[in-house]
């Protein structure tokens, strides 16, 4: 097959058919088995799934449906393999998915820096090239965040998948065929303005997926990326039903702020407390792991599992 290098960090061949496979590359290390596992633990029935070491999900570009599937590939590469879509959309889709798994970060400036605290240094050790992950847009990460509140991951994605099949459109029945895959996630517009308290949830929690998904039909930037952390994890707190903690956790996944840290959060506060003790204290520790606190964090909640 012969590479064409129109893109920084990715090969592309054309092969006969509907598929097109590419190959973006990373700095080394990187935990595939944790990307693997965040995303398997999180995968939304009729969406995405996981398996034989694969991730695949369904997506729209414009009109288009199609299918998205990645696999770590030799020689520090990801081979990335999408049907359905245009080779002129390609570079778009591929720069998502260099964001979604935190292709561009230098695992070796990070680790150096976290691993200055003995804790996170062990934690390294287990886990060398630990990345986080991140929404694939900014919609369906604030839709995921907020199913998240105050319940655990499976509740959150069990109620995900009643939205998908409520609300999502029917993925193209070619797609439907070839990937096993029944849907696309609902759009902003499909959650503004109905009541999703049926599906299972808390009236107020209901009540704040349509505030914010007409947050952000009102301004498609809501979640764009700053500087400014702080001003905006503020920012996002005058929303109805948003509080710090899903405002840091939005900040992580979806912003992609290194030092962004939901600090109310339960799993990290029983995982440092199960590694340091009753007493530990996740905001005094946290001090010691910046401005790499959303690692230290991706660190704490993998070594739950």
């Amino acid at each position: 097959m012969k590479p064409a290098s129109s893109l920084r960090g990715h090969r592309r061949g054309v092969r006969p058919g509907p598929s097109i496979s590419c190959w973006l590359s990373y700095q080394p290390p990187l935990h595939w088995p944790s990307l693997l596992a965040f995303f398997a633990a999180r995968a939304i029935n009729g969406v995405e799934r996981v398996s034989a070491g694969v991730y695949e999900r369904s997506f729209v570009v414009g009109q288009r449906h199609g299918v998205i599937q990645v696999r770590k590939a030799r020689g520090h590469r990801l081979q990335v393999t999408v049907t359905g879509l245009s080779p002129a959309a390609l570079p778009g889709l591929l720069a998502r998915v260099r964001r979604v798994f935190d292709l561009e970060a230098d695992p070796r400036l990070i680790e150096a820096q976290l691993g200055v605290d003995a804790l996170m240094a062990g934690l390294i050790a287990q886990r060398p090239g630990l990345r986080v992950p991140r929404g694939w847009d900014a919609f369906e990460q604030a839709m995921r965040t907020v199913l998240g509140q105050q319940i655990s991951v499976a509740g959150a994605i069990t109620l995900a998948g009643r939205m998908v099949a409520g609300y999502g459109m029917p993925l193209a029945t070619a797609l439907q065929h070839d990937s096993g895959l029944t849907h696309l996630f609902p759009v902003a517009q499909a959650i503004a303005e109905v009541d999703l308290s049926g599906l299972g949830m808390p009236r107020s929690r209901a009540a704040t997926l349509s505030t914010l998904a007409r947050a952000l039909l009102d301004d498609p930037q809501l979640l764009r990326a700053e500087r400014d952390l702080q001003g905006w994890v503020e920012r996002l707190c005058r929303l109805r039903g948003i509080g710090p903690w899903s405002a840091q956790y939005l900040a992580l996944r979806q912003m992609g702020a290194a030092d962004a840290l939901p600090l109310g959060d339960v799993a990290l506060i029983k995982a440092l407390r199960l590694l340091e003790g009753i007493d530990a204290q996740l905001a005094h520790r946290s001090q010691a792991w910046s401005p790499w606190r959303a690692y230290a964090a991706q660190h704490l909640w993998s070594s739950l599992s």
